[in-house]
């Protein structure tokens, strides 16, 4: 009968780690500041380079500041005079498309970006 105590005491341990398991993944990538499971980033980072007037995106980055807030920034060449015009028309799709609210986009008139390439 000594055996039963420990056979317990490992039941509940596998109880609590199968039940927090999702838990502490989240946990995991919210401190790695990973891109949220629910997000595909390819399709995000295709939303705004289809746009007209979007030439390029760079230094897209998605990542999630708490559990049910993700946040996005980017640096996008726009060349075209109509900036605020592509900007909002972005921050508005991306919210609508992919609940994207925390958003802060660099726009950019030349691919020659002046803080992308500092070490």
């Amino acid at each position: 009968a000594y055996w039963i105590d420990p056979a317990t005491s490992f039941l509940v341990v596998g109880v609590v780690v199968v039940g927090t398991w999702r838990l502490f993944v989240e946990s995991v990538n919210l401190a790695l500041d990973a891109v949220p499971r629910d997000v595909d980033i390819d399709e995000v980072r295709r939303y705004p380079e289809e746009r007209e007037g979007v030439e390029e995106v760079h230094d897209l980055h998605v990542r999630a500041m708490s559990s049910n807030e993700t946040a996005l920034t980017a640096h996008l060449v726009a060349p075209d005079a109509r900036g605020d015009e592509i900007l909002k028309e972005i921050s508005r799709g991306l919210a609508e498309r992919f609940d994207l609210r925390h958003t802060t986009v660099q726009m950019e008139r030349s691919r020659r970006c002046g803080v992308c390439d500092l070490p």
